[in-house]
């Protein structure tokens, strides 16, 4: 192996980031992260989903709102301490289901969902992990159903990927002959979105 290849990054290396900083990205008091989750949710073409999957949830702030657009969302991350600000944000909200998980080598066996979301979590995936993934992803989201990718864009010199890089690979499925559709696309600042559906 070529140890110049960029590696996923270990659950370790985020119990370190929550234990240095309980909210370590703002996710809790910044107004750039309040807006983009508004542009978030907004951006979801359908007013109710029956089951959601958030990738990467970290303290709950978007679960909460995508929760009030779904009958079930299970919602995870790699860190337990995130997990725990996580469920009693969201205690209040009966249809969020709460799991300790990392992708790709685990994933909840057998579930199928209408909405997946996957912000600002593609990145910390190196490119083989990322493929793996989106086979799981995609094969667990039902036809129809849709893909929401919302990621920060300049490069972060620890993350084995870009924003870019990780909306680029699932566009590239998202030809006429692919498993998804791209229905539409937004770029700001310092993220873009992505929505794509499953054929």
């Amino acid at each position: 192996m070529n140890q110049n290849q960029p590696h996923t990054l270990p659950a370790g290396y985020f119990d370190e980031v929550y234990r240095a900083n309980t909210d370590p990205w703002n996710f809790e008091t910044s107004a750039y992260e309040r807006k983009k989750y508004a542009t978030t949710v907004a951006a979801l073409p359908s007013p109710t989903y029956q089951r959601g999957f958030e990738v990467g949830c970290s303290l709950g702030v978007l679960t909460e709102q995508l929760a009030q657009r779904c009958a079930h969302l299970l919602a995870v991350d790699i860190a337990e301490a995130p997990l725990k600000r996580a469920r009693q944000r969201c205690a209040h909200l009966p249809q969020v289901e709460f799991q300790q998980m990392s992708l790709p080598a685990e994933f909840p066996v057998g579930a199928t969902f209408d909405l997946i979301v996957l912000s600002e979590v593609g990145y910390y995936w190196a490119l083989p992990d990322l493929e793996r993934t989106a086979e799981l992803l995609l094969a667990a989201l039902e036809p129809g159903g849709h893909l929401l990718l919302v990621h920060w864009t300049p490069p972060v010199h620890d993350y084995p990927l870009t924003g870019d890089e990780v909306h680029d690979f699932f566009l590239r499925q998202a030809t006429p002959a692919g498993p998804l559709e791209h229905l539409e696309g937004q770029r700001h600042e310092t993220y873009r979105l992505d929505l794509l559906a499953r054929r």
